[in-house]
C-alpha cells in the first residue's frame, strides 16, 4: 500500500503520547481497532507540566476504570476551583457529579498510568524515537513518513490523528489555519529542588487557595506559591506582563534558571533557596485554535487543535475529552458501522467546546494582569462570583460538567446532549452504577421500570449497544436513556418525538 512496510499497515496512527494521544489509543483499542502510538521523544515525559484534573475528566477516568490508580498517585484533591486567581473560589457542587473535586497530580504521573494501562490491558507499547516527517493521504488511507532509530520508514494506516502538541507537525503538514491572538505576557513554569524552606512551603495543598495564595500581584508581574510535587520537587509558576510573545515562534525566548530563581526571591525573599532547576518552560496567554479538526482521513486533537493560557487547569482536560469524543466515532468508522456524518460530528461538537475554553482563558488573562486599570474589573468579578448562579455557571464551564451537545431539536429534556449522571442502580444481579456499565466503551440503553418495554427494539444493535434494565432511575427525569460510549445522552423517552430505533440508527448505524 503506497510503499508502506507491510507490518505497519494499521487502522489508526496516533502521533503523540501525551494524555490526549494515550486516551485516544485506549479508546480505540477498547473497540478492537489496530492502533499504534508514535512519539518523537526517546523516553517518557518526566516533568510535571499540567498539574490538575477537572471533575469531568475525573468522571471519564472513573468510567474507564482508571480513577483508583490516579487517586493513588495524586498529591491531593481539592473541592473548589478558581477563575483568574481571584479571591473568590468556585464550588463544583450542584452539578450532580459523584466526583465534585479536582485532582492535583503531575502530568507525568497521569501519562505513566495511561501508558501502563495501554500496554497491560491492550498490549500496545508507545513507539518512541518515532518522529513524523511527512504525510500524504488518499481515498483509502494515510501514508506517514516517520524517522525511527532504524532509519526512515513509511507507515500506512486508514486514519491518522495528530495529538502532537501546540507546534503540531501533523497540523502544519495539513496546512490547517491556526488563527488566534498574540500577547505581551510571558510566564515560566519549572520543577525545582530546594536547599531550605519554611514548613509552610512544604505543606500539602488542601484547597485552591493553598495553590494560589492571596497576594500574587507584584508590580507588573506575579508569582504563585511553591507547590510540593514528588521526590523533593516543587512547582514554580511566575509571569510578567509587557514581554514579547515567544510561544509560537520556532525559536521562542529561552527560559533561564536565573529567571526561576528570581521569581522565587520575588515572593519569598531569602527564606527559600533553590538547589537545582530540573525542568523549565515558558508559556504565554496567546490563544490559537485550528479552523478544522478534520481534513479527510487526518484529524487533530488536544493541543494540536487548540492552545491557550493554562488558566484554571483546562488544557489537559480539554484534550482528554477530545479523545473520548473522537475515539468511539473513529472506531465505528474503522469497524464499518458508523452512520453518515458520525465522524464529522467530532469537529461539530468539540470545536465549539475548544472555542469556549479559548474565550474564557482570554478573559482570565485580562483579569490576571495586575495593572491598576483592571482593578475595577477584578472587583466586579469577585462580586459576581459571590452570586450562586454566576459561581455555578463559571464552575461548570471550567470543569467541563456543563457541556451539552446539541443532540436534539429543541427538546426541553435536560439530559439530552448532557453527560449521563453516574446513578446508583438496583440491577437484577445486584447494586450497580451507570459508570461501570460504560466501562467497555459501548453504547448503553438504560431502562427504568417504565421503559422496559423498549428493550426489544434495541436487540438488532446488541453487537454495539448494551441494554440494561434497572428497578428505577433515581433522581432522573426519564424512564429510558440512550447513552453514547463517551457518556453523553443521545435519546430519552422524555425528549423529542424521535423513535428509539431512529436514534439508534443515527448514532449506531444500521443494525
Amino acid at each position: 500500500m503506497s510503499g508502506a512496510d507491510a507490518a505497519d499497515v494499521l487502522d489508526v496512527l496516533v502521533v503523540g503520547s501525551g494524555p490526549t494521544g494515550l486516551t485516544l489509543a485506549g479508546e480505540l483499542a477498547l473497540a478492537g481497532v489496530r492502533v499504534a502510538v508514535l512519539d518523537r521523544l526517546d523516553t517518557p515525559n518526566e516533568h510535571s507540566k499540567a498539574l490538575g484534573l477537572q471533575p469531568r475528566t475525573v468522571e471519564v477516568l472513573a468510567m474507564r476504570g482508571l480513577l483508583d490508580r490516579v487517586l493513588e498517585r495524586s498529591l491531593t484533591q481539592v473541592p473548589d476551583a478558581h477563575f483568574a486567581g481571584l479571591p473568590a473560589v468556585m464550588t463544583y457542587q450542584g452539578w450532580g457529579s459523584r466526583h465534585p473535586y479536582g485532582v492535583i497530580i503531575p502530568q507525568d504521573r497521569v501519562e505513566g498510568i495511561m501508558e501502563r494501562a495501554l500496554l497491560e490491558d491492550h498490549g500496545i507499547a508507545v513507539r518512541r524515537s518515532h518522529e513524523l516527517v511527512d504525510l500524504e493521504q488518499d481515498d483509502e488511507g494515510v501514508t506517514a513518513v516517520v524517522s525511527t532509530p532504524d532509519g526512515q520508514r513509511r507507515m500506512r494506516a486508514r486514519y491518522l490523528v495528530g495529538c502532537d502538541g501546540g507546534r503540531s507537525a501533523v497540523r502544519k503538514r495539513l496546512g490547517v489555519a491556526f488563527p488566534g491572538t498574540r500577547t505581551n505576557f510571558a510566564g515560566v513554569v519549572a520543577d525545582v529542588t530546594l536547599l531550605r524552606s519554611p514548613e509552610a512551603v512544604t505543606a500539602r495543598p488542601r484547597s485552591i487557595r493553598d495553590l494560589l495564595g492571596s497576594d500574587t500581584a507584584q508590580q507588573n508581574g506575579m508569582t504563585w506559591p511553591l507547590v510540593p510535587l514528588q521526590n523533593g520537587l516543587f512547582r514554580v509558576v511566575w509571569g510578567i506582563y509587557g514581554q514579547p510573545d515567544g510561544d509560537q515562534s520556532e525559536e521562542g525566548a529561552a527560559v533561564t534558571e536565573e529567571e526561576v530563581r528570581a521569581s522565587v526571591r520575588m515572593r519569598y525573599g531569602d527564606t527559600v533557596e533553590i538547589d537545582e532547576v530540573r525542568w523549565l518552560s515558558r508559556f504565554t496567554d496567546s490563544a490559537y485554535q485550528a479552523e478544522r479538526y478534520r481534513v479527510g482521513r487526518v484529524l487533530l486533537a488536544g493541543d494540536a487543535a487548540h492552545v491557550h493560557l493554562p488558566a484554571a487547569g483546562q488544557g489537559l482536560n480539554l484534550g482528554v475529552q477530545d479523545a473520548v469524543n473522537l475515539g468511539w466515532k473513529l472506531a465505528a468508522e474503522v469497524n464499518g458501522w458508523a452512520p453518515e456524518g458520525l465522524l464529522d460530528s467530532y469537529h461539530a461538537e468539540r470545536h465549539p467546546v475548544g472555542e469556549r475554553v479559548v474565550e474564557n482563558t482570554r478573559a482570565q488573562a485580562v483579569l490576571t494582569n495586575p495593572a491598576e486599570e483592571y482593578d475595577g474589573l477584578r472587583s466586579i468579578f469577585v462580586q459576581l462570583l459571590g452570586m450562586p448562579e454566576v459561581n455555578r455557571f463559571l464552575a461548570g464551564m471550567v470543569s467541563g460538567l456543563d457541556i451539552r451537545y446539541p443532540l436534539g431539536s429543541g427538546s426541553a429534556c435536560p439530559l439530552l446532549g448532557a453527560r449521563m449522571p453516574d446513578l446508583d442502580l438496583e440491577l437484577p444481579e445486584g447494586p450497580g452504577r451507570v459508570g461501570d456499565l460504560l466501562r467497555a466503551g459501548r453504547g448503553l440503553l438504560l431502562l427504568g421500570t417504565g421503559g422496559a418495554r423498549l428493550a426489544e427494539q434495541a436487540l438488532p444493535w446488541k453487537d454495539r449497544v448494551d441494554v440494561v434494565a434497572a428497578r428505577e432511575l433515581p433522581d432522573c427525569p426519564v424512564d429510558a436513556a440512550l447513552v453514547r460510549p463517551d457518556g453523553y445522552v443521545c435519546w430519552t423517552d422524555a425528549g423529542d418525538d424521535v423513535p428509539l430505533t431512529d436514534a439508534l440508527g443515527t448514532w449506531f448505524g444500521r443494525p
